[in-house]
C-alpha cells in the first residue's frame, strides 16, 4: 500500500509511506479509552479495522519475598492478576474510512460482550469485514460480518453451549476468501469435527469430518488442492488419546489414514512428499519407525524398531497400561501403572496416585519413556498410577462436560473404581495403603481427593493447589467454571470442605508463587485450623509455582507419603 497506519496519542494515524505529514482519522483517543491494534487494512486500501478499547484497572497480587537473596529485608512483589469476575478490557473493532479520514459506526449489538475478539479478516472485494466473538463466559461464539460501506453488522455463524465451548484449545478457524468459504471447527455433534461454512449466506455445506473421535490438529490446509492434513485422535480399536494422522477433502470425500500402527505417532514428509517417515510409540513399546506412502499410509519398510531388553535385565519394567471402566459402567478409562525397580509380586505395595485433572487436556503419557518422575516415585516402595478421569479433555464433548461447574469431582469417582478394578487381579497392590499427590490442578485435586474420598486415600501432598477457583487466573477458571461467578465457586472450594478432612495431608506452596496466588493455600491452612485439623504445612522460601518439585520439596514429599503409607 501507499500509506500505513499507526497508532499515536492513542489515536489512529495513516501516513504516506513515502514521506508526508500523518493524519489523525480518529478522535477522542485518550489514555482511558484508547484506540489501539492490531490494525487489518481493506484489500483496497480504502478502509481499515482498529480496536478501541477504555481503561480497566486490573486487580493486583501483592507477594512478600521473606529472604532475598541479595539483602536482609523482605522485598514486596506486585503482580497484575486478573482473578474471576473481575472487570477486563475488552477492545471492540472500529471501521475507518481512509480518504475522508472519517469513522463508520459500527453497532455492537451482537457482540457487546466479549471476553475476546480476533481473526479481523476482509473479503477480497473490500466489501465486508469479518471476525471471531468470544462471549464471556465461552457458552456463544459466532463469526461476524461488517459491511464496509455502512458498518451493518450480520451474524455469518454462532456456536452455543449449555456448559461451555472449549476455545482455548478447540477453536480454529480458515477464511478461504476467493471460494467465499470458511473451514471451521466445531463440537456441535458430540466430538471436535470440521465443517465447511458458506461465508455468504452462513450456512455449512458440508461437515468435512464425523465420527466418535476429534480432530486434534489441523497441520496442513492445501488451497489448490482442495485438501486438509490432520492430527486425529480416537483410532477404532486403540488407546483413543493415540494420536494419528489423515488426509481429507473439503468436501470430506478421500479421508486416508496415513499411520495404522498400534502407538502415537509422529510424522516427517520426505522432500517431494511422495513419502512419509512415521515414528510412534506406547509407553509399553520402545519406538518404532516406518517408512510408508504419503498417497494412501501404505507401509514400505520398517526402518527401525527400538529394544530396551538391556534395561529390563536391569530389573525395570516397562509400564502397565490399563483401562477399567468409569462410574458409568460403560465409559472406558485409561491409565498407566508404574513398578519400582525389583518389583517383587509376592510383596504388597502402597499405590499412589499420581493426579492432575485439568481440563485443558488428558495428562497419561502415550509415548515411550524410560525414566521419570513417576518411576522416581515408584523407586521409593509404591506402584505409582495415573489416570485420566471424566471431565479431562479429548474424548467426547460429554465426558469432557463432566468438569463444568463441577472441578472438585476431579473424576474420582471413576479414578477410584480404576484403582479397584486394577488391585482386582494385583494382589500387590495395597488398598489399604493409597495415597496422592499433584501440583497447581493437580494440587487442588489432591486435597479434594482427601476431603471427599478420605476413606479411600489414606495420605496425599497437595502442591501449589488452586484451590479455591476465585482465588486463581481469570482465564483457566472461568473456561470451566463460568462467569459470572456463582454458587458453583464456592460450592468446589476446597476451603469451604476444609472440615472434612480424612487422612494425613501435606500442603505446600511456593513463597513466589505467580501463577497460582500463594494466598489460596493460605486459605486453606486457615480453614484447616479453624476446623482443628492436624496436617503438615510447608512453604518454601524462594520458590515459585511447582514448589514440591524443588529438592527440598521433593525430600520432604518422599518422606511424608513413605512414613504415612507404611513403605518398608
Amino acid at each position: 500500500g501507499k500509506q500505513r497506519a499507526f497508532i499515536r496519542d492513542h489515536n489512529v494515524f495513516v501516513e504516506p509511506v513515502e514521506g508526508g505529514e500523518p493524519v489523525a482519522i480518529s478522535t477522542g483517543g485518550s489514555d482511558k479509552d484508547s484506540f489501539t491494534g492490531p490494525i487489518t487494512w481493506s484489500p483496497d486500501s480504502k478502509k481499515l479495522v482498529a480496536f478501541r478499547v477504555k481503561e480497566v484497572k486490573t486487580r493486583q497480587v501483592h507477594i512478600v519475598q521473606s529472604s532475598p537473596p541479595d539483602q536482609l529485608q523482605p522485598k514486596l512483589m506486585t503482580l497484575d492478576y486478573a482473578k474471576p469476575g473481575d472487570e477486563i478490557s475488552q477492545p471492540m473493532p472500529r471501521l475507518f474510512e481512509v480518504a475522508n479520514h472519517r469513522e463508520i459506526p459500527v453497532d455492537n449489538e451482537h457482540f457487546k460482550n466479549p471476553w475476546e475478539i480476533n481473526e479481523v479478516t476482509w473479503a477480497t472485494d473490500s466489501s465486508e469485514f469479518s471476525f471471531v466473538y468470544n462471549q464471556r463466559g465461552h457458552q456463544i461464539v459466532r463469526i461476524i460480518g461488517v459491511r464496509a460501506d455502512s458498518g451493518s453488522v450480520r451474524k455469518i455463524h454462532e456456536e452455543s453451549s449449555k456448559t461451555f465451548i472449549d476455545y482455548s484449545q478447540k477453536l480454529w478457524i480458515r477464511h478461504l476468501p476467493e471460494t467465499r468459504e470458511i473451514l471451521w471447527a466445531s463440537e456441535r455433534d458430540g466430538y471436535n469435527h470440521l465443517y465447511l461454512l458458506d461465508s455468504t449466506s452462513g450456512t455449512i455445506k458440508k461437515q468435512i469430518t464425523s465420527g466418535d473421535w476429534n480432530v486434534r490438529e489441523v497441520v496442513e490446509v492445501d488451497e489448490k488442492k482442495r485438501q486438509l492434513l490432520l492430527k486425529i485422535m480416537g483410532v477404532s480399536g486403540q488407546d483413543p488419546y493415540h494420536v494419528h494422522y489423515a488426509r481429507v477433502n473439503f468436501d470430506g470425500t478421500g479421508f486416508t489414514r496415513l499411520t495404522s500402527s498400534d502407538g502415537n505417532h509422529g510424522i516427517r514428509f520426505s522432500p517431494d512428499n511422495k513419502y512419509l517417515i512415521d515414528s510412534w510409540s506406547r509407553v509399553d513399546q520402545p519406538p518404532v519407525t516406518e517408512l510408508r506412502s504419503a498417497e494412501d499410509g501404505k507401509a514400505i519398510a520398517e526402518l527401525e524398531r527400538q529394544d530396551d531388553a538391556p534395561l529390563v535385565k536391569t530389573g525395570w519394567s516397562r509400564p502397565e497400561r490399563f483401562v477399567a471402566k468409569a462410574r458409568d459402567g460403560k465409559t472406558d478409562i485409561f491409565g498407566v501403572i508404574i513398578r519400582p525397580t525389583n518389583f517383587d509380586p509376592a510383596k504388597k505395595y502402597p499405590v499412589l496416585e499420581d493426579i492432575y485433572a485439568g481440563p485443558h487436556d488428558f495428562f497419561v503419557p502415550k509415548n515411550y519413556f524410560a525414566w521419570s518422575g513417576m518411576n522416581a516415585m515408584a523407586q521409593l516402595g509404591f506402584v505409582v498410577v495415573k489416570i485420566d478421569g471424566m471431565g479431562t479433555n479429548w474424548r467426547s464433548k460429554a465426558f469432557h462436560d463432566n468438569c463444568w461447574k463441577n472441578l472438585m469431582d476431579g473424576g474420582f469417582p471413576d479414578r477410584v473404581a480404576w484403582i479397584k478394578a486394577a488391585a482386582a487381579d494385583r494382589p500387590w497392590m495395597d488398598l489399604s495403603r493409597v495415597g496422592i499427590y499433584g501440583g497447581s490442578a493437580g494440587g487442588q485435586n489432591t486435597l479434594a481427593g482427601l476431603l471427599t474420598h478420605g476413606d479411600f486415600y489414606k495420605a496425599g501432598v497437595a502442591d501449589c493447589g488452586c484451590h479455591d477457583n476465585r482465588m486463581d487466573k481469570i482465564w483457566w477458571n472461568e473456561a470451566w467454571m463460568g462467569w459470572p461467578v456463582d454458587e458453583s465457586y464456592e460450592r468446589n472450594s476446597n476451603v469451604t470442605h476444609a472440615a472434612d478432612l480424612k487422612g494425613n495431608l501435606m500442603l505446600v506452596v511456593g513463597e513466589l508463587d505467580t501463577n497460582v496466588d500463594p494466598a489460596s493455600t493460605a486459605q486453606v491452612v486457615n480453614a484447616l485450623q479453624l476446623a482443628g485439623k492436624t496436617f503438615d504445612f510447608v512453604p518454601i522460601i524462594n520458590a515459585n509455582h511447582g514448589a514440591a518439585e524443588t529438592p527440598y520439596g521433593k525430600f520432604r514429599r518422599a518422606e511424608f507419603l513413605t512414613r504415612h503409607l507404611g513403605v518398608e
